[in-house]
């Protein structure tokens, strides 16, 4: 492909998913000298910078609103869609500055979490309460979306991680769980796997999330153009949910299709995101 076309993907992608800031921003995060929270060579770093989060992203988005109690507290207080491509942006960014910034950012951007989860606060069609701020909440939000960036990670990304290096990045993780008022997170792959195991009778189809599924994987806010390519991320994300949660959320189910085509579709979009984007704006992408 040719450096305009390159140069073209990696400016949609850029101005969709950082915004029209991201020079400034990524000075913010990057041009410092001022320590993170997590060491260069941190597994966290290497797969949140991979393109494979776009895929886990969109994956982990489809599991968490399993949760009724979750799901309530997007359907009723977010706007993502009013104003879903600034969702998506302060979402990477809170990945990007917890991440890859210094201290001081990722510090701040927690300090913005707490400060908009303080409004979330509702009671579900069934009458049970609900507060974004929940411990509880809080820890469903994360093994999920941990769980999420993972199995992307393991399916699609660049260099996956192996032995050990999968407990290092369940306890990094961990770090800005707590940080968000997570109590006790996972911090490694076994207790993710018994965490998410005590979650599921918890979990279930709502109209809200299927209403959200639609959303998300037929109605994207997308010009035609960019479509295609959202087609591909999507079935992707698809692949890697687990069989349970199908019906619930009325998703196919194609295990033949899916160990081919779900994953041809992946390769095909997060090597040509890989091949688009240069390495600092992955990053800030998360």
């Amino acid at each position: 492909m040719s450096d305009g076309v390159r140069e073209w993907l990696s400016e949609q992608v850029r101005s969709r998913v950082v915004g029209p800031d991201a020079p400034s921003r990524h000075a913010e995060l990057f041009d410092t000298t001022e320590p993170g929270w997590f060491a260069e060579d941190a597994p966290i770093r290497r797969v949140h910078g991979d393109a494979s989060m776009f895929v886990g992203g969109l994956r982990a988005l489809l599991f968490q609103s399993l949760h009724p109690r979750a799901m309530a507290g997007v359907a009723d207080h977010s706007n993502f869609r009013t104003d879903p491509w600034g969702r998506l942006q302060r979402t990477a960014d809170f990945v990007a500055a917890t991440t890859f910034g210094p201290a001081s950012e990722a510090a701040r951007a927690v300090r913005v979490v707490h400060r908009v989860h303080r409004r979330v606060v509702g009671v579900t069609r069934d009458g049970e309460e609900y507060a974004a701020n929940d411990p509880h909440l809080l820890g469903w939000v994360h093994i999920a979306e941990l769980d999420s960036f993972l199995a992307a990670h393991d399916r699609f990304g660049a260099d996956p991680l192996v032995g050990d290096e999968r407990d290092e990045y369940v306890a990094n993780s961990a770090v800005v769980a707590r940080a968000l008022g997570v109590l006790e997170p996972p911090t490694t792959e076994r207790e993710l796997r018994d965490r998410l195991a005590e979650y599921r009778p918890e979990l279930r189809g709502t109209p809200e999330a299927r209403d959200a599924a639609r959303y998300l994987l037929v109605q994207p806010p997308l010009p035609l153009a960019g479509r295609a390519a959202y087609g591909l991320i999507a079935a992707a994300s698809i692949s890697l949910m687990p069989v349970w949660t199908r019906w619930p959320l009325r998703l196919p189910w194609l295990p033949l299709s899916e160990a081919t085509v779900g994953r041809a579709a992946g390769d095909a979009v997060t090597r040509t995101l890989r091949w688009a984007i240069v390495p600092a704006d992955v990053n800030i992408a998360g």
